[in-house]
């Protein structure tokens, strides 16, 4: 590339994207770039970083909303709202220690990913709580969408389409948020000794509970052993997280524990092990220390352990189940031939995939997400068009030449 530009505001965002634009010049959109090695390599010839475009424009802890520019760190955010009792609502993960690199990761680096953590099970995903936003398209034209208050119903929905665009239609240039008020207790039921089948049929009977289960996991043996608040048990562990005020909690995970009795005798952890627990779940701990390729399968809960023991038997796998055996965490070599082994275990599961880290020359040469059937992928092109006409925002960044 010829150099990256950081504007400090939108403005100079706008005249970036607009000079991209005159000269048809491919642009790669990140904050820190963080999640370079995610997805497809960008082919572009410059870069366009959001980095200096930061600092919270909107706290209003009352009306439990906070807006800020795109370059803001989560770090700076998750500080402000945690001072007035509050967090952000989809926990989202930080996967600095599966990419590498210092770098802190920026709110329109999660919005554009449609990052969520465990507590997507319960309260959804990141999108869920985008309440507005202002970006720039590919022609360098303000787009705005939303409001800055939460019963703001005019115009159309672009935030949840922008959610998870990774940077393919429009810039993200400020973003506001619905945050809630944070727990004061956590406590996580732990079903130590289930195998995965088991172990996701206690979390579908703890999240069916009434007892408002916000988190559910399954982490065999080789995974839980790298969790320190886990590792003590010695194998295979199901958690399943409550949140709430203290005495709500204890009184909530000694019911579920009891309600859970037929899958065994259940362990209780207090609330620092808790949130250890989940952190690790949240960022992936269990995998930091692969080195070849990382897959997220999105399944029904149910199919979830068929998936992890079809791609255990075609490769050395790492791997354990989040979103109450929902979602798949999948390690392993770097390879064609593994990549076609997990595409083909998703699709029996009849879910999707995402090929969130490889080697660039691996991410080159194959499908990162699923194709799209071609309807769908003629409106997808259509809406890329009306973005994008150019399309110089991260181009090749999903699929091939698009």
């Amino acid at each position: 590339m010829s150099g990256t530009a950081a504007p400090p505001d939108e403005a100079g965002i706008i005249a970036e994207v607009a000079a991209a634009h005159d000269s048809a010049t491919p642009l790669e959109i990140g904050g820190c770039f963080t999640k370079r090695a995610m997805l497809r390599p960008v082919q572009a010839g410059r870069g366009l970083s959001l980095a200096a475009c930061a600092g919270i424009t909107l706290h209003s802890p009352q009306e439990l909303v906070i807006g800020a520019k795109a370059g803001t760190r989560m770090s700076e955010i998750a500080a402000a709202v945690a001072a007035h009792g509050q967090h952000i609502i989809s926990e989202p993960p930080d996967f600095s220690g599966l990419f590498g690199g210092g770098a802190a990761q920026t709110l329109g680096g999660v919005v554009a990913a449609n990052l969520s953590g465990p507590r997507r099970v319960a309260w959804g995903a990141t999108r869920d709580h985008v309440l507005g936003v202002r970006a720039v398209n590919g022609q360098g034209e303000l787009v705005r969408s939303g409001g800055r208050v939460l019963k703001n119903v005019t115009g159309l929905d672009l935030c949840k389409l922008l959610a998870g665009s990774h940077g393919t239609l429009a810039v993200l240039t400020e973003i506001t948020l619905k945050v809630l008020p944070a727990p004061e207790r956590r406590g996580t039921v732990v079903l130590p000794g289930l195998d995965a089948t088991q172990g996701v049929a206690a979390l579908s009977a703890a999240l069916g509970s009434p007892y408002g289960v916000s988190a559910a996991a399954y982490l065999p043996a080789e995974a839980a052993s790298q969790v320190p608040a886990l590792a003590w048990l010695g194998g295979p562990v199901a958690i399943a997280r409550v949140e709430d005020f203290a005495t709500s909690v204890a009184y909530r995970t000694d019911r579920l524990r009891a309600e859970l009795a037929s899958f065994g005798r259940a362990e209780i952890l207090d609330d620092a092990a808790s949130v250890a627990a989940w952190a690790a779940v949240r960022d992936a701990v269990p995998l930091h220390g692969e080195t070849g390729a990382i897959w997220r399968v999105s399944v029904r809960p149910s199919a979830g352990p068929a998936v992890a023991e079809s791609v255990a038997r075609a490769f050395a796998a790492n791997w354990f189940l989040d979103w109450g055996g929902g979602l798949v965490w999948i390690a392993g070599p770097a390879t064609a031939a593994a990549h076609e082994a997990v595409m083909a275990a998703a699709k029996a599961g009849g879910g999707t995939w995402l090929l969130l880290r490889a080697p660039e020359g691996l991410r080159a040469s194959v499908a990162v997400i699923p194709p799209e059937p071609p309807a769908l992928a003629r409106i997808t092109a259509a809406v890329k068009a009306a973005f994008d006409p150019k399309g110089i925002l991260n181009p090749g960044r999903m699929y091939a030449g698009v």
